[in-house]
């Protein structure tokens, strides 16, 4: 049996002003200009003000309102002309640079080898096959048969360990291994042959897994050496780098990139400041010529220039929106901003992480009175500069734990008392996990063992055992 009716149903529906806010408050400063710039091309209703100096009427554009037409009522009114916070043209940035593209950089040294076309495309396709770390974590079969179904190039495996071993002499020292024990002889192996670099290569090529495992008698025995001689190779390998790939950071994809802060925080007499740089955003005008149109275009009955005006209007109302989601973008980047600061005053006074409190987005934003989303797109890719160091806004935020006096203290505190802990442990007889509990419950804080377990792990602590030295 069928039925009718009818149902009344709520839904919110984001104004074209909201719709821009939400997508410019998520871009960081350097794509803002960019968006900017997109925004003067494309709409001829705006134009850039080079000049800063108020302009005479004849040459500049008229402060007009479009509620004063009366073709449409409906219009809303609007400054023909926008300043964008600022008198300089080109301010000075602080700014801190992404390094080079590991990939690029392999490929740069592969250039300035005596290669047939042929050879340097199966090492090109290597060095493409090379994870975050600078590893060739595929076998070499399986490179052989993806280079012939994914690339057209023919080869065998002969030819492809060759190439290998040219992408294993470039830098960083270490690309290009297939493992930990490979990477590490790779390092040592063009270092001048002491006692001691002779006995760490004769380590890790015969006694590397008693040497992960740190089990340091079975190598004195086995190796027929003495502690000392031990501790010496022992010294040379931990100064060798496990991950050679980190050294140059493909982020950005795979281009130097520079990081604009968002935000700029001074200690002066003991005050904190907060400034947001001003960038490079021409100011934003009416085109003259446009506004002249809608003038004209206002009251004439002429179809041509009616759709002229109409036009106009659509491009007057687009601009509109986007100039005030700019200004509506400022203002909410600035309170969450000072709302944040003004939670982790005592962090931002000196930079001490165990001034940092628990914070997370719910907290900031019921302060500003925004949403959680808000707080999300603002937080995200954005950055401050502060008087000790530059820092991503995600950084301020984490979790908390209670202590033992009932207090909440954040994730990261915890996190920096326990690898004080490790840090200031004996060594010979290392802090197994039931007794870091301990001794995190003698500085008072209060965490399970399993706490500790995740931690530890978060933080790249191994287990008691492996830490253990001679």
């Amino acid at each position: 049996m069928l039925k009718q009716g009818l149902e009344l149903k709520q839904t919110q529906k984001l104004s074209p002003l909201q719709i821009q806010t939400i997508k410019l408050i998520e871009l960081p400063t350097q794509e803002l200009e960019q968006r900017i710039r997109k925004e003067l091309e494309e709409n001829p209703v705006l134009d850039e003000n080079v000049s800063n100096d108020r302009e005479d009427e004849d040459d500049g554009p008229r402060e007009v309102s479009l509620s004063d037409y009366k073709e449409d009522d409906s219009i809303p009114s609007y400054k023909l002309r926008v300043n964008n916070y600022g008198k300089d043209e080109r301010p000075q940035y602080n700014t801190f640079s992404v390094k080079e593209s590991f990939t690029q950089s392999l490929m740069d040294q592969l250039g300035f080898r005596n290669l047939t076309e042929h050879q340097h495309a199966v090492a090109a396709f290597i060095i493409g096959s090379l994870d975050d770390d600078g590893y060739l974590r595929r076998s070499i079969e399986s490179l052989v048969d993806d280079l012939a179904f994914r690339a057209g190039i023919e080869t065998n495996e002969q030819e492809v360990l060759e190439m290998l071993k040219i992408i294993q002499d470039f830098d960083p020292a270490g690309v290009g291994a297939r493992d930990l024990r490979e990477c590490l002889l790779l390092q040592i192996k063009p270092m001048k042959q002491t006692p001691e670099v002779v006995n760490a290569t004769r380590i890790l090529k015969d006694y590397f897994t008693e040497f992960t495992n740190k089990h340091f008698q079975k190598i004195i025995t086995r190796m027929g050496i003495s502690e000392e001689a031990l501790k010496a190779a022992m010294a040379k390998i931990l100064k060798l780098n496990p991950s050679p790939g980190g050294q140059i950071d493909d982020s950005y994809n795979d281009q130097a990139q520079q990081i604009v802060p968002d935000f700029v925080l001074t200690l002066e007499n003991g005050e904190l400041k907060l400034t947001m740089p001003r960038f490079s955003i021409p100011e934003l005008r009416v085109n003259k010529k446009y506004a002249d149109i809608l003038l004209e275009a206002a009251n004439s009955s002429e179809r041509e220039k009616k759709e002229a005006a109409t036009f106009v209007k659509k491009k007057l109302d687009s601009a509109k929106w986007f100039v005030e989601a700019i200004k509506q973008r400022h203002n909410t980047l600035e309170s969450t901003m000072k709302a944040i600061i003004d939670y982790q005053h005592d962090y931002f006074m000196d930079g001490d992480e165990s001034h940092l409190k628990p914070m997370v987005l719910k907290d900031i934003a019921e302060r500003t009175g925004f949403d959680i989303s808000t707080i999300s797109r603002v937080v995200n890719s954005k950055y401050i500069e502060t008087h000790f160091g530059i820092y991503s806004l995600k950084y301020f935020f984490s979790e908390g734990l209670e202590n033992q006096d009932g207090e909440e203290v954040s994730t990261r505190e915890l996190k920096k008392a326990l690898q004080e802990c490790v840090d200031n442990e004996d060594k010979h007889h290392p802090l197994t996990d039931d007794q870091l509990v301990s001794v995190m419950s003698s500085k008072g804080y209060k965490v399970a063992r399993r706490t500790i377990a995740k931690y530890r792990d978060q933080l790249n602590i191994p287990k008691a055992r492996l830490r253990k030295e001679l």
